[in-house]
């Protein structure tokens, strides 16, 4: 089993794959999520995490650039700042309380929460810009597994679109999208 900092350096690697593809027209392409652009996936990622880290354990992320001045550099300054944070082991001794997870390390936290969100996120971007689709189908096979006992939960968030019918035979890439509500 790997840890949640080797989880998210694999992750994070392919989501900055897809976003240094991104041809600097296809920036404003409209992504799946309803009312964002390919900018908007690279900003979402970029802003909630550090406000989440802040209010709920005191931990500043360093800043990088705008993702308005430059996606890439964003993602990577970003990234890398995740990535150092889960790689020093004091981290796992540092407690994260949230309204939302309650009272966890914030290992456990970014873990949980922020890793599927940048794995989802990733196909997108890929999407909305044409790249690449596929997604680790073991790791989509997994998270699958985990969201499927919290459906009423994550439905009733309001991050999640109508789970949408697939054949049963479908791949797990396939079943995790339309779970999510994504377009199929």
């Amino acid at each position: 089993m790997t840890n949640v900092a080797d989880d998210h350096r694999a992750v994070a690697k392919a989501f900055a794959e897809r976003v240094r593809g991104v041809a600097p027209a296809d920036w404003d392409n409209p992504a799946p999520c309803e009312g964002w652009v390919a900018l908007d996936v690279v900003r979402h990622l970029t802003e909630w995490l550090p406000a989440f880290l802040s209010a709920g354990a005191g931990i500043e992320l360093p800043k990088g650039p705008t993702v308005d001045e430059d996606p890439l550099a964003a993602w990577v300054a970003h990234s890398d700042g995740v990535q150092a944070l889960l790689d020093d082991p004091a981290t796992s001794g540092q407690m994260l309380a949230n309204p939302h997870v309650g009272e966890m390390p914030v290992d456990q936290a970014i873990g949980m929460v922020y890793v599927p969100d940048v794995f989802l996120h990733t196909w997108d971007l890929a999407r909305a810009t044409g790249q690449d689709e596929r997604l680790d189908p073991d790791r989509c096979a997994q998270l699958l597994a985990g969201m499927l006992p919290m459906d009423d939960v994550l439905r009733g968030s309001g991050q999640y679109g109508p789970r949408a019918e697939v054949a049963e035979d479908a791949d797990a890439q396939t079943r995790l999208l339309a779970f999510i509500g994504r377009p199929v």
